[in-house]
């Protein structure tokens, strides 16, 4: 049976020493083996406490101070502690990372008399932690900064420029169209072309400035000590820098452009967030103006006047729903023959404190441009099914906007009514802008698919503004397009909107889809469609929407909005 080692030689072979420090003299004694924990530093310099102290990084006083941690808890007893420090003989020499594990041991006084430990190298669990924080703090593809330790990094910059009194800016930087690019060569080349650009801005940085990856396709770049004329020359040198050279890639060379939009701190921006926001608004200004481009935020009276509004809006057209504020006017569509109802529009209006109200113009638009015209259409919806409910004989219509379309809440909505209220549905004419039916003919195929399984009819509205074609109309289903009322109201006058209309009448009637004439303004322009085969008309000469039922039957019951 092999005998036990000597503690000392165990320690030796797994490089580890072990010390005793006297506090009183200052005098450390260590093991044989020191020198294989502290290479190249002299025996002197571990001699004592405060010898030792000079060699240690980042904290000199590392070692002491675990010692006033906590108390011993009765006197002899030894009270543990660990800690970790770096060590090295002079800067220019690599830094060893050491564990110490020791306890200390107190004196009549109470106070640390006497310090045994063991110290060992510690190099790599120190580089793994080093590692796993470089990780947390940088972006795997890239090895720039991630979005969040990007943030903080602008916001330390800035309260630099307000203690200093210095300007620095903000960029934004967009690679341009790299959805084709993950669409012809895949998800790896995009990667390629993503780590290649933050490549070529990082050549092109100042010593100081710091990138970072925002988001899949864009970087961040805080550029310190920076003025206006700095940021246009920098923004400049980074657009050339992706654009001039082709990027490499496994599937062949990809030409890429990069947009840019900067703000200057803290003349425009006074946060971060409101530095972020300003330079994205500005990137998609660059965006929209031209890919390859760079645009500097600068205030402007017009758009601030314009936000304002729209937060007043928002907060107008938020409460009148929550107040059941939001009513509905029924606009009347005849038979262009025989001048009888076929059926009624319904248009939205927002009523006021004042008694007045708001009408469809001045409150889709700006549903539409604040996000809450889903929320607009809902509620007109409701109130459209509750009327069918309550008055059989009615017919009715109403126009969605291209984001109620693909609303999945819309559909649970309607389903639940449509259930609830049995052949309502077959008398429902649901209208859809000629855009959106052009923009996604697949998507709207299956919206209209699902509305005729309740019966209901589909009309293309203001048909004649874009470019949806009849062969188009044919795929979706239509029942009715309503042309136009900015052609029909000057067919009196114009030969070319009386062209235009006319022939738009005979191709819907060869395809057995019915037309309704829109604006319609005098009984000369009636008898014109009339004769060309227009089914139904409405606008000014038939009467102009009323919150009036005109067929004098108010509904029973209500249905309640929903949410």
């Amino acid at each position: 049976m092999p005998s036990v080692p000597p503690a000392a030689s165990i320690l030796a072979s797994l490089g580890q020493a072990t010390f005793a420090w006297d506090l009183a003299t200052d005098a450390i004694a260590w093991s044989d083996n020191a020198a294989t924990v502290f290479p190249d530093i002299p025996a002197a310099a571990l001699a004592n406490g405060a010898e030792l102290a000079k060699l240690i990084e980042p904290m000199r006083s590392v070692r002491s101070d675990a010692l006033g941690q906590s108390a011993p808890v009765r006197s002899g007893e030894g009270v543990p502690y660990r800690i970790e420090y770096g060590v090295r003989a002079v800067t220019s020499a690599p830094l060893i990372w050491i564990e110490e594990t020791g306890c200390w041991f107190a004196g009549a006084d109470g106070r640390p008399a006497l310090v045994q430990g063991v110290v060992r190298i510690n190099n790599e669990r120190h580089a793994r932690d080093e590692q796993l924080l470089k990780l947390s703090r940088h972006d795997p593809l890239t090895n720039e900064l991630n979005r969040t330790h990007l943030v903080a990094s602008l916001a330390e910059t800035m309260e630099e420029c307000a203690r200093f009194r210095s300007s620095c800016a903000f960029m934004l930087i967009g690679i341009d169209h790299l959805a084709r690019v993950n669409d012809a060569f895949g998800f790896d080349v995009a990667d390629a072309v993503i780590a290649e650009v933050a490549k070529r801005i990082r050549a092109r940085l100042r010593s100081g400035d710091m990138l970072g990856r925002f988001s899949g396709n864009k970087f961040g770049l805080i550029l310190r000590n920076c003025t206006v004329d700095d940021t246009n020359v920098a923004a400049e040198r980074f657009l050339a820098a992706v654009r001039d050279e082709v990027v490499p890639t496994k599937s062949g060379p990809v030409s890429v452009t990069v947009s840019i939009g900067a703000v200057t701190i803290p003349r425009h921006a006074k946060s971060a967030e409101e530095a972020i926001n300003r330079a994205q608004e500005t990137l998609d200004a660059a965006k929209s103006r031209r890919a390859g481009s760079f645009a500097l935020w600068k205030p402007n009276v017009e758009r601030d006047a314009q936000r304002r509004v729209n937060i007043r809006v928002t907060d107008e057209i938020v409460t009148a729903l929550n107040e059941r504020r939001i009513v509905i006017g029924f606009e009347p569509v005849v038979d262009a023959r025989l001048r009888q109802p076929a059926f009624y529009e319904c248009l939205v209006r927002m009523e006021q404190d004042d008694g007045r109200a708001l009408l469809a113009p001045d409150i889709v638009p700006v549903a539409e441009r604040l996000g809450l015209i889903r929320l607009v259409d809902h509620r007109v919806l409701e109130l459209a099914i509750a009327e069918l409910a309550a008055a059989p004989g009615v017919q009715l219509s109403l126009n969605i906007s291209p984001d109620t379309t693909m609303d999945p809440d819309w559909w649970a909505t309607i389903e639940s009514l449509m259930r609830a209220h049995p052949g309502v549905g077959e008398r429902l004419i649901v209208e859809i802008t000629e855009t959106v039916a052009i923009q996604d003919i697949d998507d709207v195929r299956g919206f209209v698919t699902r509305l005729k399984n309740f019966g209901s009819r589909i009309a293309i509205d203001d048909f004649g503004a874009g470019y949806t074609s009849f062969r188009n109309l044919r795929k979706l289903g239509v029942d009715i397009v309503k042309i136009d009322g900015a052609f029909v109201q000057n067919i009196v006058r114009s030969a070319d909107d009386r062209a235009f209309v006319q022939t738009l009448i005979d191709l819907a009637r060869r395809l057995e889809i019915k037309t309704v004439a829109e604006w319609v303004q005098d009984e000369e322009a009636a008898a014109m469609l009339r004769e060309w085969g227009c089914d139904f008309i409405q606008g000014r000469l038939i009467g102009l929407a009323s919150p009036d039922r005109p067929w004098n039957a108010p509904p029973e019951k209500v249905v309640p909005a929903t949410g």
